[in-house]
């Protein structure tokens, strides 16, 4: 009774009279009253006199943004308001309680808030975390509808926009910069001598790869995340204008449905995904979005590129494509075994037969043509044995490649079915599978020829066109697979085989010395080891982790050619670490000769591999017989997250500014065509970045040249890929940034720059590391003080949270590092140590912010940041979950050093409030607020329960604790379920997690 009676209590010094809103409560920002100073630490907001554009506008005060999320949170509150009205008049006082907060900056509401949770039961903390996490994710598609509604607006004609929405600069704009429209607009504008033949034959030879992986940041199930895609295209169906009442009604009720449906539906994910659903997680982000949205967007680049460059785009340019490392990845993951990896190959390449079949079933309609065909296509219908079809060529062709795509349906399937035939790709039967995609690419391209020859252009340009494109960039098998393993591996392998043949121990070698033995064996014409013949490792006397890692290259030597993507060697210091990969690539056949070698890149990832990667490259580089192999082209990965986690944020910006740097210089010396692979992570200290047009553009000089690659993962993955509108807005700011970069006259830092950058980053990294690494209080407070150790119940990736289960700080991996400060509303890894580098008024810094656009780029994400931290909420996680005293003195510390943090970007930028020139992420943030802040004070309550539950099953296992013991398991899953939740929620209002 005490929770209800609290929380009635509460609800009756603060619900008015009338029926709750969220959306009245909300619609209040912006109002008169002055602000009190700010709980987060960032000083007094400052009225906002910045010229008005829609996207830097409240949302909220947009007619179509208040009728989406009226449209779509009534239902919800509605029905939970009939299903339970005490518990939904607990949600009432904490949303309004956070209103108030976020309004006012009224840190006593968020005192009430914490008093008010600390009275309730698991239960009714459950059922606000869900209303709480539910209602964020609806308003997460409210805020996606509405941006694409005004940015299709935008695009369409200015005069649909409101001219209050609009400045004399974006009058005189037609289309956004960050796309390809506006990129090219831009630079006719900058660069006046571009001519439109430059503009063109940039945009057709460049390259960008978006490498989906299975990292473990994205909280929500796929159930769910299915339902959430479903309302947001009803949602933009009631946004059209020509629907009759009774069509608006039906969206309505769909709309009605599907939420009713999440309600119902239980968002724990219950037990750790394999690789394989995790994989398959990523494929049905491809049959169900970019199956569609690839094509689409490459017609309105083709639209683009007729309209302002005079030209059309060729019908082989793929400017974007796609990789996986989804059951590639075995990086510390022991469930990415060599059989995994094959499952996973053939059943995206079964899943790509049946959705190519599908379209030319759809073709096979289209193209009943029956007169005027080309000489070729003659020729290949004649060289075709079939009774129908014998006027009707394209049907009759198109009828064979449906029976080549269903004999590759049934070998895959004979294949996982364990019938492992080598032969089975070469049967005797006329009916061959499709083993490269010029099997079906040949073809179709006599096809579209034909068409075109004899006058059918329109009809080679419907979906036959689409098909073609899709064949460029899915391939057989939908997406190249990559493999990740650490290079220790790989030389422990090379040990065992150089001992087992008798030639001494490749571990107790030098550096030159193995790189002078891999150089040997590369060229020599015989193997190692019967490697390809061996009836297995196991008896030749090798462990475990050896016969593992040789597998591994067994199973993808058996891959088709165009199945393969890179081979990523993780943790890399030296150039042996590469050839050690090519030598072992060369002992189960996978040789440039054959088609199977796969590019190794090696990943670079600590402060000191990234200095030290220059010479790396300069060794391997010298290598004549490497470069012959490669054709002088060499793929490098630069680790953004575990460089950061290392060194700190700025430290870790600047070692991979001039690292790229120099690499590109040794390279150009090499004549070697380099292409930088970027793993970035959704948050600001993995190397994210919201707005990936400017970080792109802000590079650093001569390091992209048109090439770009990029991990996309998790959360980011449903963010950018969620529904056709977001995934081909995504494709097209790639491509737009990477044609932009290429056009810009980038600013070269001068030497007193770069001197007090590395003033700055040695500063930076002391202050990082002296609390990181040699601060022995530190660990056990992230420990407390965060939901670190409670991470593990979201059951969110195959993989473990840590390389060495046994291992410190050192070893946990840069994603729970970042959610648990994320969690916290603390970000402290994406600040640490940049408060001590700016503590000085430093008029080159400022120089540097205000004309260098690299660091400006830098700085400003340091205070987006900042700007989503709250020191009230990190200081009520340290209320309620440090006892110790030097872990207790050790938060405000860190408090402390935010604040700093805080002042020193202020003093960089000359803002005078740190949410200044973030007023879309201000006003995004204002609306979450309320829910935010709930679930932030919820977590902590449901922290500090856990840990004292799992402190009394402690006690009672080592028999310290006698009774209670049905008490303590009371509730016990509506505990861990509401902690759950809260994680969740809080992840999808901050819309990023690690």
């Amino acid at each position: 009774m005490k929770s209800i009676f609290l929380g009635i209590s509460a609800i009756a010094t603060i619900v008015v009279s009338k029926p709750f809103s969220p959306l009245e409560s909300l619609s209040r920002y912006g109002g008169s009253s002055q602000p009190k100073t700010s709980p987060r630490g960032g000083g007094a907001s400052q009225p906002n006199t910045a010229p008005k554009t829609w996207w830097s506008l409240d949302l909220l005060t947009t007619p179509g943004m208040t009728a989406d999320l009226d449209i779509l949170l009534k239902p919800l509150h509605s029905m939970v308001k009939l299903e339970d009205p005490i518990g939904f008049k607990l949600f009432e006082s904490l949303f309004s309680l956070g209103t108030r907060r976020a309004e006012k900056y009224d840190n006593d509401a968020f005192n009430q808030m914490t008093q008010i949770v600390s009275g309730l039961s698991n239960s009714e903390l459950l059922l606000v975390s869900r209303l709480m996490t539910h209602s964020l994710n609806l308003v997460n598609i409210a805020e996606t509808n509405h941006r694409f509604r005004m940015i299709k607006a935008e695009s369409i004609d200015h005069d649909l926009i409101h001219p209050i929405l609009l400045n004399e600069k974006d009058m005189e704009m037609n289309h956004r910069e960050d796309s390809v429209s506006g990129t090219i607009e831009s630079i006719f504008k900058t660069t006046p001598d571009a001519k439109k033949e430059e503009i063109f034959d940039k945009l057709v030879a460049q390259s960008v790869e978006l490498v989906l992986t299975a990292h473990p940041t994205e909280v929500n199930r796929r159930l769910l995340l299915l339902k959430h895609r479903q309302i947001s295209e009803a949602l933009t169906m009631l946004g059209r204008t020509d629907l009759t009442s009774f069509e608006r009604s039906q969206q309505t009720k769909t709309i009605r449905s599907l939420i009713a449906g999440i309600w119902g539906s239980d968002e724990v994910q219950r037990s750790k995904p394999s690789v394989l659903k995790e994989a398959r997680g990523g494929v049905a982000i491809i049959q169900s979005v970019l199956w569609d949205a690839v094509p689409k967007y490459l017609r309105e680049l083709d639209s683009d590129c007729e309209e302002f460059l005079d030209r059309k785009l060729p019908l082989d340019c793929t400017p974007i494509r796609f990789a996986s490392w989804m059951g590639g990845d075995r990086d510390g993951n022991p469930n990415v075994t060599p059989e995994v990896t094959i499952e996973v190959n053939l059943q995206q390449r079964r899943l790509a037969a049946k959705l190519y079949a599908e379209d030319l079933v759809v073709l096979h309609d289209d193209l009943a043509i029956s007169n005027k065909y080309s000489p070729q296509l003659k020729a290949m219908a004649d060289g075709i044995t079939c009774n129908k079809h014998k006027i009707e060529l394209y049907r009759k062709v198109i009828g064979q490649l449906l029976k080549r795509l269903d004999a590759t349906v049934r070998f895959c399937d004979e294949q996982l079915a364990g019938n492992h035939n080598p032969d089975a790709n070469d049967t005797t039967n006329d009916i061959k599978p499709i083993t490269k995609r010029e099997d079906l690419m040949g073809p179709i391209k006599i096809m579209w020829d034909s068409l075109v020859e004899t006058g059918y252009e329109d009809v080679a340009g419907g979906l036959l066109t689409d098909i073609y494109r899709r064949l460029q960039v899915f391939g057989i098998s939908l997406v190249p697979l990559d493999i990740r393993e650490e290079s220790t591996l790989h030389s422990a392998a090379l040990d065992a085989i150089t001992q087992y043949v008798g030639v001494g121990s490749y571990l107790e070698m030098s550096e030159d010395e193995r790189v002078k033995f891999l150089t040997n064996e590369l060229k020599s014409k015989r193997p190692l080891i019967q490697a390809a013949n061996a009836n297995g490792f196991a008896n030749m006397g090798f462990d475990a982790s050896v016969v593992k890692t040789l597998e591994t290259f067994r199973a993808i030597s058996t891959f088709e050619s165009e199945s393969l993507g890179a081979y990523v060697i993780s943790q890399a210091k030296t150039a042996s670490d590469v050839l050690a990969v090519m030598l072992l690539q060369k002992e189960f056949g996978m040789t440039k000769e054959n088609g199977k070698m796969m590019r190794v890149v090696p990943l670079f990832e600590t402060l000191e591999d990234l200095n030290n990667a220059p010479d790396t490259c300069s060794k391997l580089f010298s290598i004549q017989s490497y470069l012959a192999a490669t054709d002088k082209k060499q793929e490098i990965m630069v680790g953004y997250s575990d460089s950061a986690k290392d060194a700190g944020r700025l430290a870790a910006c600047w070692a991979q500014y001039e690292s790229q740097e120099d690499m590109s210089k040794v390279a150009e010396k090499a004549g070697v065509q380099l292409t930088f692979f970027h793993g970035k992570g959704g948050t600001v200290s993995r190397g994210g970045n919201p707005s990936v047009y400017r970080a792109i553009v802000a590079h650093p000089p001569n390091t992209i040249n048109g090439r770009f690659r990029v991990t996309e993962q998790g959360e980011m993955i449903t963010q950018n890929f969620g529904s056709v509108n977001m995934a081909m807005r995504t494709l097209d700011i790639y491509t737009s940034s990477v044609l932009r970069e290429a056009f810009v006259d980038h600013v070269q830092p001068s030497q007193k720059w770069r001197d007090e950058m590395k003033t700055l980053s040695e500063v930076s990294c002391t202050g990082y590391r002296a609390l990181v690494r040699e601060n022995p209080v530190f660990v056990p407070y992230f420990r407390h003080a965060t939901p670190e150790q409670e991470l593990q119940l979201l059951n969110v990736g195959s993989r473990p949270a840590k390389r060495n289960p046994k291992g410190g700080i050192e070893s946990l991996r840069a994603i729970p590092w970042t959610f648990a400060w994320t969690q916290t509303r603390s970000h402290l890894s994406a600040w640490l140590g940049v408060g001590e580098a700016l503590a000085e008024n430093n008029d080159v810094v400022k120089e540097m912010y205000n004309k260098w656009p690299w660091f400006r780029e830098m700085i400003d994400l340091v205070a987006m940041t900042l700007s989503k931290s709250d020191m009230s909420i990190c200081e009520n996680y340290d209320k309620l979950l440090v006892k110790h005293k030097d872990e207790v003195k050790l938060g405000k510390e860190i408090r402390n050093n935010l604040k700093l943090t805080r002042e020193g970007v202020l003093r960089v930028t000359g803002y005078d409030d740190i949410d200044k020139g973030f007023k879309t992420l201000t006003s995004s943030m204002k609306y979450r607020a309320p829910y935010v802040d709930s679930l932030n004070a919820i977590q902590a309550e449901l922290l500090k329960r856990w840990r004292e539950k799992e402190l009394k099953k402690g006690l009672m296992r080592k028999g310290e604790f006698e009774g209670g013991g049905e008490l303590l398991n009371e509730e016990s899953t509506e505990l861990e379920d509401a902690l759950v939740v809260s994680v969740n929620g809080i992840a999808q209002g901050l819309r990023n997690s690690g």
